[in-house]
């Protein structure tokens, strides 16, 4: 523990699930964290209990994570770690999904991804540098099955990845994504995902889990210490030469 003691770190998608945790973890390792989240509430409960503040953000509005940066800057004086997690899914097939819904989760995936690190970057130089992490997928390097948007925008947020990384390289700030495989144990995959999933492969909620499940060499789905390691790692000096890099967590499922 205390691998990121005394740090300065903003996450967005804080409020909730996987970013949530993530906060919890980074404080845990001795952060001092913002939480951003477009709910405020649940923003404000996570940063409460983490002694940290937090910051309402719509990812796709690049002004508000402009002054979501100005905010944490005005109150901390400086950003060492940011931790690029809010993210949405809408599945369907390509009858079923208007395009105004898929270019949605690319603007909230991939745009907000580079309207924060635009926000953002500009103050980590001011500091010396710092670490970036997005939180990617297997689907970014693989398709997916009737969820060509989600697959779409992380796609895009690799290659956002690497080009940030050259661009930033003598900068002192590293950037890394991590792929997660399936958090089959999440709310997002239960109260959500395996609804969408089972309606648009015409199959039940327990089918498209064990289909899941069979995916994965190891046999289980993501969790969210199983992120939360790597994420660790990444944002910590024993990671001091890496940047550029999507490093599976995904159980065997995804290897290259």
């Amino acid at each position: 523990m205390n691998q990121l003691s005394g740090k300065i770190a903003v996450v967005t998608g804080g409020g909730q699930g996987l970013g949530e945790a993530l906060c919890r973890r980074l404080a845990a390792e001795g952060c001092t964290v913002a939480v951003c989240d477009i709910n405020m509430e649940t923003a404000s409960r996570v940063a409460d209990e983490l002694h940290g503040m937090a910051v309402r953000v719509d990812v796709t509005n690049a002004e508000e994570c402009r002054a979501m940066a100005d905010a944490v800057m005005e109150r901390y004086g400086r950003i060492d770690c940011l931790v690029c997690n809010a993210a949405i899914v809408i599945s369907g097939a390509v009858e079923e999904l208007d395009p105004q819904r898929w270019r949605k989760v690319v603007d909230v995936n991939l745009c907000g991804y580079y309207n924060t690190v635009w926000a953002v970057a500009p103050r980590m130089k001011q500091g010396g540098g710092g670490a970036i992490v997005q939180i990617n997928s297997k689907s970014g390097k693989k398709g997916s099955f009737k969820n060509s948007a989600y697959a779409a925008s992380k796609f895009g947020g690799i290659g956002l990845t690497q080009s940030l990384a050259l661009e930033f390289a003598q900068e002192g700030i590293r950037v890394n994504a991590i792929c997660p495989g399936n958090l089959l144990d999440s709310p997002l995959w239960v109260n959500s995902l395996f609804k969408q999933y089972a309606r648009n492969q015409g199959i039940t909620e327990e089918e498209v889990r064990q289909k899941y499940v069979n995916q994965v060499p190891m046999r289980r789905g993501c969790r969210y210490e199983d992120i939360e390691n790597v994420l660790v790692f990444l944002l910590s000096e024993a990671a001091s030469y890496m940047t550029g890099q999507a490093i599976n967590v995904t159980g065997g499922q995804q290897m290259d």
